[in-house]
């Protein structure tokens, strides 16, 4: 498959959108391209792309099937989706199930701290900015959300983290925290959009806790395509 530049209408840091025949609908095509700590560190993964889609299209199929409306149609190639048309809705929803990364680090709590209950967090999503942690205040104040949109995104979240636990436990993975992006399909229908992967999810070992996720290239563990790989070979087959 051929996707012609000039039909490009979005390239961002992992992914490229083409606009397609029908206007309600889009291509995405997976790159290898690796970003972190808002693009000041930038690299390669070798099969990234092709990993992430097909981890990605696993996961939107299983929560497909249980209720979730995600933008994905079909499968287009190893790297490329067919997928609805959104307005992203220009929030990161980020659940977190243990403390790890920045927000241990922020409440200077050592990292594995399980949580007796789900931290859900929004972000400005604005590249410029850093993509600051706002609240529902600031995002109803600038118009980014409504109180019903906030609510409908909240819920989702609740009931794709409580999924995709249940998934992940059963491949022997601990889904300690993963940030999801939403958008409004053209009836207005706010969906889930973007992708869900390593990429975007942190992901350890239930028995070990080896970390299966972007961590291995941001704080240079390296073994990154093996980890990627590793969590597309527990779940294949899994839907």
């Amino acid at each position: 498959m051929i996707l012609a530049e000039e039909n490009m209408i979005y390239e961002g840091k992992a992914k490229k959108v083409y606009q397609t025949e029908n206007p309600n609908e889009v291509i995405i095509y997976y790159k290898d391209d690796a970003t972190a700590f808002n693009s000041l560190k930038k690299g390669t993964i070798v099969n990234k792309g092709i990993l992430n889609k097909e981890i990605t299209t696993i996961i939107y199929e299983y929560l497909n099937t249980n209720g979730v409306q995600t933008h994905l149609l079909e499968n287009l190639s190893d790297r490329a989706q067919r997928c609805k048309k959104v307005d992203i809705v220009p929030l990161e929803v980020i659940i977190r199930n243990i403390l790890a990364g920045s927000t241990a680090k922020l409440l200077g709590i050592e990292e594995g701290l399980e949580l007796n209950q789900a931290i859900f967090e929004i972000c400005y999503k604005k590249d410029e900015l850093a993509d600051p942690m706002i609240n529902d205040y600031h995002a109803m104040a600038l118009g980014l959300a409504t109180r019903e949109d906030l609510d409908n995104i909240y819920a989702q979240a609740k009931k794709i983290n409580e999924l995709l636990q249940e998934f992940f436990l059963k491949a022997g993975i601990i889904l300690v925290d993963f940030k999801i992006e939403f958008g409004k399909d053209q009836n207005g229908n706010i969906i889930l959009a973007d992708e869900i992967s390593p990429d975007c999810c942190r992901l350890w070992d239930k028995d070990t806790k080896k970390k299966l996720d972007k961590d291995r290239f941001r704080r240079d563990l390296g073994d990154i395509e093996d980890a990627y790989q590793e969590v597309l070979r527990r779940i294949k087959g899994m839907v």
